[in-house]
Order: structure tokens, then sequence, then C-alpha cells
């Protein structure tokens, strides 16, 4: 039986029916409601998710000067933590210096600075989100973000350059050929250039307001490539994009754009279909695809050109435009392995001026009519990375050490290199802070010179001791390597030739080395790159105040198989003079940048030095430091000879004879 009720006049009337079902609408509706509010206001909400800072002070442009030649000196520095997101090959650290700015673009934002002091003026970050790209045209900069985990969750945020103000947000656009090794795409005359998603259609997004105001649609079977270290570039006036294109021989091609128009101003066939790395100078557009290195003038005609597979290596060969030429670095088809060559190039003619051979630069800027070159290393046996300055005319070059380390293996921040307002700036990879590494960008001012000479920052030459002094043979004996032979190795920093050993190599006798395979016992790299991996086991514990006490054995897995007790085989140790700094404090940061550019270093405390890291995945090397002295020790076995030997060290260089 059910219930009911009369209505006046006799009418029946459900109890529930109509009821549940308004209740169960009104449910519906105030829920969909609740998640759109959450949506807008928490979830997607600017307050939480974004922080922003802004700037009111002027900035003064940066005159087109570097450094003068000669020593060089810090002014300010940055270190910038690498940003693990959820974008493979997006982990970088980028720069840029325009408009008496410096701008850092990494995944975790952008962060801009004054360029003379290196004072925060302005930075974005939005949590939950990747920086995957930027660009700037005039006045403007915009950053491109994706959400973390969700890449079809794209906006594009528009700010004015100078004082960080938004200026305008889009969501769903998607810009064209982002680089992964400067995170940035091509953009100019106030339009920046975006793509739709099957990567065929381009358009021109007006960096004012972010609206479209052109669309062009790509040559017929050509679409952008999806991704590359350097897949384009742009000026102001022009802008370089490689296309993947279909048909009979599949090569890759490279279109020039007029930005503000859209309109293609040419379009040439490259060698490989493999996607190339594009950079664009003042008047010049170079690709690498693997096939050669080719170089256009603006109007896409070939200025020159350089075969071989391996050209440029693994990354775009350094070029920059000086004084009318072209002066660019490369490897030289049909050399031996591991030539590189710095050569200028008169534009447009392409006729050869000069060429030499050159270090593997690591970076290449220009300003004032001089050419800026960051090479890896000083010396081959010595720590700081070096700059050269060249003359684009002839090729002379001047050599100063640099402040810091550079180890071109480490991941994240590929080098970089520019000069402006008399200052010269430079970043490197660092594996600090472990585990994901950081960049570090410093601003070098010339320094001050000194007795010595500038490729030695003003430290004269004859205060580098002698490697081959700093053991003696009751420090031998005592790691039981009294038959050790020693062999020194000199060194040359630029054009001055160090008048003493700067490294040691102590071997044993000849007949104790009958039957080990060649290069068994040969020095490590500087860097801590072994050549034969060391064999593990703990360090020794530390020695009495004798620089020459023994240390108890300690137990090691070298032995024979089976058998456990201390290892007592001996093999060849290597004492380096790293370098020797005109102060204190300068020895202390270069010791501090050479531990921050491996992957491991551990702080140790018992060398009795006034600074020690023990590198590696063994104790087999010590890096310490007394006063202005940079020492590094490689003994393997026994287990504990590097840091015995290197209290020894320690010793001598506190108490000199």
């Amino acid at each position: 039986m059910v219930a009911s009720r009369q209505r006046p006049g006799g009418r029946p009337e459900s109890v529930g029916g109509v009821r549940v079902a308004l209740g169960l609408v009104s449910g519906a509706v105030a829920i969909a409601l609740c998640a759109v509010l959450v949506d807008r206001f928490v979830l997607g909400a600017e307050w939480w998710q974004v922080r922003h800072t802004v700037t009111a002070e002027p900035v003064a442009p940066l005159s087109e000067t570097g450094p003068p030649p000669g020593p060089l000196a810090v002014s300010w520095e940055q270190t910038t933590s690498a940003h693990p997101g959820s974008v493979a090959g997006h982990d970088g650290v980028a720069y840029a210096v325009a408009q008496g700015q410096v701008v850092t673009a990494s995944g975790r934002g952008l962060d801009v600075r004054d360029a003379r002091t290196g004072a925060p003026r302005w930075s974005y970050r939005r949590s939950g989100w990747t920086l995957l790209g930027w660009t700037s045209t005039r006045s403007r900069l915009i950053a491109h973000f994706q959400r973390d985990g969700d890449r079809t969750d794209r906006l594009l945020v528009a700010f004015d350059a100078l004082s960080g103000g938004l200026l305008w947000r889009r969501e769903g656009e998607r810009p064209a050929a982002v680089s992964r090794t400067t995170l940035r795409w091509p953009a100019g005359s106030d339009v920046l250039l975006a793509t739709d998603e099957p990567r065929r259609t381009l358009f021109g997004l007006s960096a004012v307001s972010g609206n479209q105001v052109w669309r062009v649609p790509l040559p017929r079977g050509c679409r952008l490539f999806e991704g590359g270290a350097r897949p384009s570039d742009g000026r102001e006036s022009l802008a370089a994009l490689a296309l993947e294109c279909a048909g009979g021989e599949r090569h890759s091609r490279l279109l020039g754009v007029d930005p503000a128009t859209g309109s293609v101003r040419w379009n040439r066939a490259l060698g490989s279909p493999e996607s190339p790395e594009v950079s664009m100078l003042d008047g010049v557009t170079l690709a690498s695809d693997g096939t050669a290195l080719r170089a256009f003038d603006d109007r896409g005609e070939p200025i020159a050109e350089w075969k071989g597979d391996s050209v440029c290596g693994d990354a775009m060969c350094q070029a920059v435009l000086a004084a009318g030429r072209l002066v660019i670095v490369y490897h030289p088809e049909g050399e031996k392995r591991g030539v590189t060559r710095m050569e200028a190039r008169r534009v447009p003619s392409g006729r050869v001026d000069w060429q030499r051979d050159v270090p593997a630069y690591a970076a290449l800027a220009q300003a004032g009519g001089r050419v800026f070159a960051l090479r890896p290393r000083l010396s081959e046996r010595l720590l700081p990375a070096g700059v050269d300055i060249v003359e684009p005319g002839d090729g002379r070059t001047t050599t100063a050490p640099a402040p810091f380390s550079l180890n071109t293996d480490l991941p994240g921040a590929r080098p970089w290199l520019a000069a402006a307002g008399g200052l010269l700036y430079a970043a490197v990879p660092q594996a600090a802070p472990r585990p994901d590494g950081a960049a570090r960008l410093v601003a070098l001012r010339g320094g001050l010179t000194g007795a010595g000479p500038a490729e030695l920052d003003g430290v004269p030459a004859g205060d580098w001791p002698d490697a081959c002094s700093l053991l003696e043979k009751a420090d031998l004996a005592a790691a039981h390597m009294a038959g050790h032979v020693a062999e020194p190795v000199r060194a040359n920093a630029g054009t001055i030739r160090l008048p003493r050993a700067v490294s040691c190599t102590y071997k044993p006798p000849k007949k104790e080395r009958e039957g080990k395979d060649e290069g068994e016992d040969e020095p490590k790299d500087p860097e801590g790159k072994r050549r034969k991996p060391p064999e593990p086991g703990p360090s020794g514990p530390p020695g009495s105040a004798s620089p020459t006490a023994p240390v108890s054995a300690t137990p090691s897995a070298s032995g024979p198989a089976g058998t456990t007790g201390p290892d007592t085989a001996v093999g060849s140790i290597s004492v380096s003079v790293r370098w020797v700094a005109r102060s204190d404090h300068a020895a202390s940061r270069m010791l501090d940048a050479l531990q921050a550019t491996q992957a491991q270093a551990r702080r140790r405390r018992d060398i009795r030095a006034d600074e020690a890291y023990e590198i590696g995945p063994t104790a087999g090397m010590i890096a310490l430091r007394v006063r202005r002295y940079v020492v590094v020790v490689e003994a393997e076995r026994p287990a504990g000879a590097a840091a015995r030997l290197a209290r020894s060290i320690a010793y001598r260089l506190n108490h000199p004879s």
C-alpha cells in the first residue's frame, strides 16, 4: 500500500518522487559548481601557485665591450640548481644578457638580475609547472610553462622585460621548435612563433596582446621537428626553423621566415634527415646536420661549408661574428682525432683570412672587436679553466686563467659565454649540490696585475714549488714505496713555461711492473676519471703528528678470491701542483670549484691541510689546499696511501725547508 495524500479537490500526490528528483538535480548542480569554483579559484588560482616579483628600478644598457686582456677577477656570481622536471631533456639552465640584465631560465622559472651587480630585479615561478622555453622580442619576454604530468596543459605568460610586470597569459598555445640547449624559440618584431599539434602550420602571436596576427602553412610534406638540441634560432628580423620533410630523399630543410609577416624568405635543403642544430648570428645562419656545417647569409645564399660527420662533435660549433669575419671553431675532416681548428672567414665572400689549431673551446663570445674563448683547461696539468682573447683580424691571442674549474662532461647547463659592459659572463655546469647539480654563472672583470705574468694570474712563476720535492724518501718508505722512481712533468700556461715540475709520477721499479697490464698503474685523470676502476676499500685512519707516521693496514676486497687481509699491493702514485693562487682566499675558491665539479666529493678533516676533499668512489684521490697551494694526490694502492701521502705533503708545505 503506497502512502499518499489528497490535494484540495481530491487529487492524489506522490510524497517522494518529485522532491527526490529535484534534490538530485540540485545536488548535481551544486557539486559541478563547487568543482568549477575549486578548479578556478583554488587549483588554478595564481595566489598560491605563482611566485612573482617585479621591480620599478631603472637599468642602464651595457656597452659593447668586454674586459681588457690580463688577469680576471670575480665581480659577482650566482648558482642555479638544476630542475629535474617531468619532461626529459628540459632540465638544463640557460642564460642571456640584454638591456642591462642577465636572464636565467631553468625548469623552475625565470630569474632576472642586474648585469652589473647581480642584484635581483624580477622573477617568476609556478608551483607544479615546468618552464620548457622562453623567448624575447624588443621589450617583452615570454615564458612557456607546462603542467607537471599533463602535456596538454600549456601556458604562455608575457612580461615587460625590464620590470617583470605581467602583460598577458594565453592557454593551449604551442611554441615553435624550442631548443633544449638554450630553452629558446624564435621571436622578432614583437611577434612570437607558435605551431599547431601536427606541427604543420606556423602562427605568429602578438607579443603585445597574445592574439594571432598571421598564419602560414608549412611546405607540403614538411613539419617542424618535435625537438632537438637547437632546432631553431632567430633574430628580430629573421627566424630559421628546421623542417622534417617526407619524400624520396627525406632530407631536412631550413626555412627562413620573417617574424613580422610570416613570409618565407628562403627554403634550403640540408644533407641529412636528422634534426639539425641551428644558430643565428647578425647576418649569418649556421646549420649542422651530421653531414656538414653550412653557413648562409640573410638571403639564404651559401657562404661556406665544412664537410664531415663530426665537424661539430656532439654540439653546435662555436661561432661569432666580429669585425666583418665569421670566427668559427670546428673539427676538420681528415685530421687526427681531437684536432680543433679556429678559422676566420670574410662575410659575405667566405674568403679565409686565417686559421690555426686551438684547444677545444667550450664557448665563444664577442664584444668590442675582440673574441673571447673559454677553454676547459688553462693547461692539461693545471686546474683552472682559461680565457683566450683573440684578435679577429689576425688570430693573435692572449691568455688568462679563469677563477673556476670546468668539467664539460657534466649534464645540465652547456658552457656559455657573453661579454658586455666591460664584463665577461661565463656559465659552467656543476655536480654540486648533489645529486642533480647546478649551473654556476660568474661575472668577471679585469683583475689587478701582479708581479708575475697574466697567464698565472700575476703570480711569479718562481712561486711554484717542484712537485717532486713535496715527498721525501721517508714519506715514500712509510707508504711502502721506497723503491719508486720519480718522473717529473712540466707544463705551460699560455706562452709561459713553468720552471719546475708541476706533476710528479712515482712508479714501481721496472721489475715489479713486469707482467702488469699496460696502463694499469698510470695516473688517473685530473678530474677524477680513472682508466681502470679503483679497487674498493676504506681509507686508513688519521695518522699521528709525524707526517710519515705509519697507518695501520685496513681490510680490502682486493686480495685473492676467498681470502681477507690487508691490501699490500703497491701501484703508481701521482702528486700534482694544480694551482698557486695570489691569496689564500683565491686558492680556497679554486679548490671549492674543483670539488663542485665532481660527482663524488667528501670533506676530509684529518689531512692537516687548510682544506681537503676526498674525490671519487674510493679514497684514491685527495685534493688539498695549504695556504696558496692546491695539490692533488692520487694513489689507489695500498688502501689509505693517498691520505697518508697528503698528510706528508701538507706537512712539507707548512714547514718548507
